[in-house]
């Protein structure tokens, strides 16, 4: 008996830390000093979030792909906690996304750039942060 649970406790732990793995963003960092993370929104669409030291500032991407064109979006961006650029956007053909790149001031040290976007009709929301 014990050792059926021990084997259940076992099985537990591993889906959940597989699951915890599946939904945690992906973060890379390219030759260019460029840091990239992508996840998933709270339904189907996917983002991804780019930012790379680039003369004296910080050159943001911030894209959102729904793989559905016309679907009307807002966006914020912000460095540190206080917002930097926002607005709307419309997922345009081929690909059903938008993209917004800024470049936003880079002083010393390390910063937490973050992206938000909801879907205007659906609500559905994507969150992302990079750290650089």
């Amino acid at each position: 008996m014990t050792s059926t649970i021990r084997r259940i406790g076992t099985a537990t732990l591993a889906a959940t830390l597989l699951t915890g793995l599946a939904v945690a963003p992906a973060i890379a960092k390219d030759g260019d000093g460029r840091i990239i993370t992508r996840g998933n929104c709270s339904a189907s669409a996917d983002w991804k979030l780019k930012a790379k030291p680039d003369d004296g500032r910080l050159e943001v991407e911030f894209e959102v792909d729904a793989n559905r064109v016309g679907q009307r979006w807002t966006w914020t961006i912000r460095h540190d906690g206080q917002t930097v650029a926002s607005g709307r956007r419309t997922t345009a053909a081929p690909s059903g996304s938008f993209s917004v790149e800024r470049r936003i001031v880079d002083a010393p040290g390390t910063h937490t750039v973050s992206a938000t976007a909801r879907n205007l009709r659906t609500g559905q929301t994507c969150r992302a942060s990079v750290r650089i």
